[in-house]
């Protein structure tokens, strides 16, 4: 048998490893469960997949299930390091570069689309189990974005840690991270006072200033079928405490410049501009997780709990955020937007491939990104609405999605219930959107044929993260404790 998990309690004597749960009577999260990966030739792999599959039916959550998964579904890597929401912290800091809100609600679309980039870039394995008390800190150094002067007609120029598919498959994604010649494209600074041309927008018809950064990088594999969150009324009562207590010691952090050291990661600590992340287990079985990220130099910041909630669904494994999950939150606390806040709530997911042993995701429901709190008098709302696969052929992973506004004083909040782009009145549209997930996306303004690009997912890589070598790190560090 398969010796347990890191960070997962062994079967015990009276609940043997060979339970079943398909009726559904036995308490999973009494119950652990362990899978043979003696055989690892592909008809061992397969057999082992399909016995998990089957102790997973009939459960309501399989995140409160105790499993002793195989080595062959196991990344050797604490949960904590492994999921976070900053694989572009680039477009993160962005998110705060123009003047112009129409211009910051596409910025967080962008942000929002790269952020779980380590779901296209990698495998989907399973991360060892943080302990509780555990944490992970760590931080990227990165450059300024720069701007065309069509912008926004045209996206911004990323130009580091850049992908090349060189035609590989949709799903089997080679990765080069190899940069391609420098742009010959016109640019401006990010920092010039000159404000850039608005050819397809009427949103705004003085155009914008906009700053920003950007850099890129290898991947981690990933899993989010067996992240094993569940809810606990206990943790939802110290969450709003747990995020203040991460964002003191985060931003203490910064006073001291030199306290985080680059380590194998690398990262180059004298350019750009800082993203500094903190992420703490707050509860280990179920497992849950707090989490703060930050730019303080652009005025950004994010928080939220990380929980998912996760069943068995036909041949795939449906991924739900757990009761804790509320999404995102992501903050400007000084420049353009100073007081606006975006709540960003996640989609659903699917992993898929089981019986194939080739797993990989797509995504299902919408994405709801709301704003509030601007100053501008523009209430903005964006929906992104994920196109379900059909049951053939191969994924398209397709998108459609509008930026719309509503009145946050509107007594009946109609606009509450608008979960697909559908359902949005015509007159309220600003802005329309539709694309790929893992390809390009692409936007256009209300009324107007020609389209431009938002974001071009293929095209990036996962920016990688930069800690403090192990000597410097306290003992419940993750990778000290690990």
């Amino acid at each position: 048998m398969a010796q347990p998990a890191k960070g997962l309690p062994p079967p015990s004597d009276d609940e043997p490893a060979s339970q079943q749960f398909e009726n559904g009577d036995v308490d999973p999260a009494k119950a652990a469960v362990a899978i043979s990966d003696n055989d690892t030739s592909e008809g061992g792999k397969l057999k082992m997949i399909v016995q998990l599959v089957k102790r997973c039916l009939g459960v309501k959550d399989i995140a409160a299930m105790r499993l002793s998964l195989p080595a062959s579904l196991l990344e050797p890597m604490p949960n904590l390091e492994y999921w976070h929401y900053v694989d572009r912290p680039d477009l993160f800091a962005a998110i705060n570069d123009s003047v112009d809100p129409l211009e910051r609600m596409l910025a967080v679309l962008r942000y929002t689309f790269s952020k779980d980039l380590k779901f296209i870039r990698g495998k989907i394995c399973k991360p060892y189990n943080s302990v509780l008390g555990e944490h992970f800190r760590a931080h990227w150094n990165v450059a300024e974005i720069q701007y065309p002067d069509d912008f926004p007609a045209e996206p911004p120029l990323i130009t580091t840690h850049l992908h090349h598919p060189h035609g590989a498959p949709v799903i089997e994604i080679e990765d080069d991270d190899t940069p391609p010649p420098s742009s010959k494209a016109s640019v401006k600074s990010s920092t010039s006072n000159k404000k850039p041309k608005r050819k397809t927008s009427n949103h705004d018809p003085n155009g914008a200033t906009t700053p920003g950064p950007a850099h890129g990088s290898d991947f981690l594999s990933v899993s989010m079928v067996d992240k094993k969150i569940a809810a606990s009324a206990e943790d939802v009562s110290r969450l709003g405490e747990g995020l203040a207590e991460l964002k003191v010691e985060v931003e203490g952090e910064l006073d001291d410049p030199d306290e985080f050291q680059d380590a194998e990661d690398g990262g180059d600590d004298d350019e750009g501009v800082r993203v500094v992340f903190l992420t703490e287990q707050i509860s280990h079985h179920p497992p849950a997780s707090s989490y703060y990220f930050a730019c303080p130099e652009k005025g950004v910041e994010a928080a939220g709990v990380d929980q998912i909630s996760a069943k068995v669904s036909g041949t795939t494994v449906r991924i739900t955020p757990g009761s804790m999950n509320q999404g995102i939150f992501v903050s400007i606390t000084s420049g353009n937007g100073a007081g606006e806040q975006y709540h960003i709530t996640h989609p659903a997911a699917h992993v898929n491939g089981i019986l194939r042993g080739s797993f990989y995701a797509t995504m299902t429901d919408s994405t709801i990104i709301t704003c509030t709190g601007s100053t501008s008098g523009d209430n903005l709302r964006a929906i992104i609405e994920y196109k379900d696969e059909s049951w053939y052929g191969r994924p398209q992973f397709l998108l459609e999605g509008c930026v719309h506004t509503y009145d946050p004083d509107s007594p009946k909040k109609e606009w509450e219930g608008w979960t697909k782009v559908k359902h949005v009145p015509t007159k309220a549209v600003v802005a329309t959107f539709e694309g790929s997930w893992r390809k390009k996306v692409e936007w256009r303004m209300a009324g107007e044929k020609g389209s431009n690009v938002l974001v071009d997912i293929d095209s990036l890589s996962v920016v990688p993260k930069s800690v403090r070598p192990l000597s410097e790190q306290l003992p419940n560090e993750s990778r000290k404790l690990w």
